[in-house]
């Protein structure tokens, strides 16, 4: 994880503050952007910066960090530090990314952060995996024992014939072993278009339509009734 985390420190207690902030400053990822002695000033923060992570302490007055927490997005994570040990199950159950008791060390702090690192650079490569899954502009298949790289924006439209499909590209037809469904959904749905058991369109190659039929580079298709209602 490369970026900058920006964090802000929330405890009443000067010192606590100071010596959280002096932790944290030899951490070359984590950037503090403030540190407030109270909830109220920790809210102004958050509406006035884009903070990622809070360390929070709990026992703090007017309002507690257990109801400070309960009360801010869930993107933004909470390590609680606290003097108390018996808050700890109510700081878990608030799923905050850990829990350190005063006296903090730095080695115990750094551990603490890492933490927050690695669950969120795990959730930062599910996100870019999902993502290329739907920019993808492109598929392979199998055909003539090799895999054929298809490129979505040449696709006119695919033909099935039981366990086979043709796709028809602007200037060759490929055939595949592969079902109809199975390579439908690989397709981007804002692209392309199921009109009939045995036929897919793709939707920037359609010419005209009447009910009964699509027209694809001058080849009229049937539109099903199963399909009608989409179409």
């Amino acid at each position: 994880m490369s970026r900058t985390i920006n964090c802000i420190i929330v405890d009443d207690e000067p010192i606590a503050r100071e010596i959280l902030e002096n932790h944290l400053l030899k951490i070359e990822t984590i950037n503090v952007v403030s540190t407030c002695k109270n909830a109220i000033e920790a809210f102004n923060e958050l509406n006035s910066n884009s903070i990622d992570l809070i360390f929070l302490d709990i026992n703090m007055p007017e309002i507690s960090g257990l109801s400070f927490a309960k009360s801010i997005n869930k993107n933004i994570k909470v390590i609680f530090t606290t003097a108390y040990r018996e808050y700890a199950v109510d700081g878990f159950n608030l799923q905050a990314v850990d829990y350190l008791l005063k006296p903090i060390s730095f080695e115990r702090l750094l551990q603490a952060v890492n933490k927050y690192l690695d669950e969120n650079i795990t959730i930062e490569k599910q996100t870019t995996l999902e993502g290329k899954e739907e920019v993808n502009d492109f598929i392979f298949v199998r055909s003539d024992r090799k895999m054929i790289k298809i490129n979505f924006s040449e696709i006119n439209y695919i033909e099935s014939f039981s366990d086979y499909i043709k796709i028809h590209l602007e200037d060759k037809t490929i055939v595949t072993r592969e079902t109809i469904s199975n390579i439908e959904a690989k397709l981007p749905q804002k692209e392309f278009l199921r009109i009939h058991r045995s036929y897919i369109v793709s939707i920037s190659k359609i010419d005209s339509f009447t009910n009964e039929f699509i027209e694809v580079k001058k080849k009229a298709h049937p539109i099903s009734r199963s399909y009608k209602k989409d179409v």
